[in-house]
């Protein structure tokens, strides 16, 4: 059992499930979990007009570092892209859970994943957020997000551990390439919801994506772009979802917390602005996705308006940082937890 951070002012809510079913039927009495067929047919619409421009601009201009360039952007438009992934895996888009599956497999062809892969590591960690024994994204062995998991890495990983707050971001740059093996490695080892489908998506997108690029700028270009591609795709990725939870306490099944508390206090939200919503696909409302997952993320600026009086009505505790001070929570917390570390490499052998 890896030890926790403490959190010795958080207490369960007096009639949390009260409490919480009563939010939502305010939530769903204001109709924030009507669906909104007008704002994400624009999302779609312009994401995969992005995602055409820049394939034509690699077919059609012949500057390498014009191309560099449109790598990058083509990093953004693909993980702008998975959010729309994200937000189908949580049944926002359409009413039909068919339809949902559907278009959450065009994602999953578009991006390069496993689609089964991501929604049950997702839903694991939606149920236990910040559970150092339950929450896969707790369970990632370049990082210690507890002493505890610090002292027990070994090897390379203890060496990338040691000193995890000055590597972050080159490692959360790697982030890109981790989503394919993952999703490979799951295919491999676990039952999937699509057996024959899944593997073929992956493998059709790896073809395309890969043979398209040495098609068109062929040799050591083409691998420099994929390179630049898939470090800025895991660099933006992992900017995104790094500070949801990351440097917030750390809970487990022992701790007696209702649900309301525990998905607020595992939280913290990024200060809203236009380009903080568009930026972070509105997972910057962390707090209020994961109270009401299934809510459109459009409609979650509006959730604030009730949850974040609630917690300080009720002191449970409401996190919300600007992007800089969230980037430094992080590297804080993971610099403390990893000193032990240091120190052991510091002290004198016997």
């Amino acid at each position: 059992m890896t030890a926790r951070t403490p959190v010795p002012t958080v207490v369960a809510l007096a009639d949390g499930a009260a409490h919480y079913a009563h939010l939502r039927q305010l939530a769903k009495q204001s109709g924030l979990f009507d669906r909104q067929p007008r704002y994400y047919a624009y999302k779609i619409s312009f994401n995969m007009s992005l995602l055409t421009l820049s394939i034509l601009f690699l077919v059609l201009v012949d500057s390498f570092p014009l191309q560099l360039l449109n790598a990058l952007v083509l990093a953004f438009v693909l993980v702008q892209i998975s959010f729309i992934g994200h937000d189908v895996g949580h049944q926002q888009v359409f009413g039909s859970t068919r339809k949902n599956e559907v278009l959450g497999l065009i994602v999953s062809f578009v991006f390069g994943s496993s689609r089964t892969w991501w929604v049950e590591k997702h839903n694991l960690h939606h149920a236990n957020p910040n559970d150092l024994d339950l929450d896969p994204d707790t369970d990632i062995p370049m990082w210690a997000f507890s002493e505890g998991q610090a002292l027990s890495k070994r090897g390379l990983y203890k060496l990338l551990s040691r000193y995890q707050a000055f590597l972050f971001y080159v490692i959360l740059s790697l982030e890109g390439f981790g989503l394919r093996l993952a999703s490979v490695l799951y295919m491999l080892r676990h039952d999937i919801k699509y057996p024959r489908l899944e593997p073929v998506i992956l493998i059709a997108h790896i073809t395309l994506y890969v043979g398209s690029i040495f098609y068109v700028l062929g040799g050591w270009d083409a691998v420099l772009f994929i390179v630049v591609n898939q470090l800025a795709i895991g660099l933006y990725t992992g900017s995104v979802f790094a500070p949801n939870h990351k440097g917030m306490p750390l809970l487990g099944r022992d701790a007696r917390l209702d649900f309301l508390t525990r998905q607020v206090v595992t939280a913290r939200n990024i200060k809203s602005s236009p380009l903080n919503d568009f930026l972070f696909g509105g997972l910057n409302y962390q707090i209020e996705h994961h109270l009401f997952p299934s809510m459109p993320r459009n409609r979650l600026k509006e959730a604030k308006k009730l949850i974040e009086p609630f917690c300080l009505a009720h002191s449970i505790p409401y996190r919300e940082e600007s992007v800089l001070e969230s980037q430094k929570s992080i590297l804080r917390h993971l610099h403390a937890v990893s000193a032990p570390l240091r120190m052991k490499a510091a002290s004198p052998a016997p």
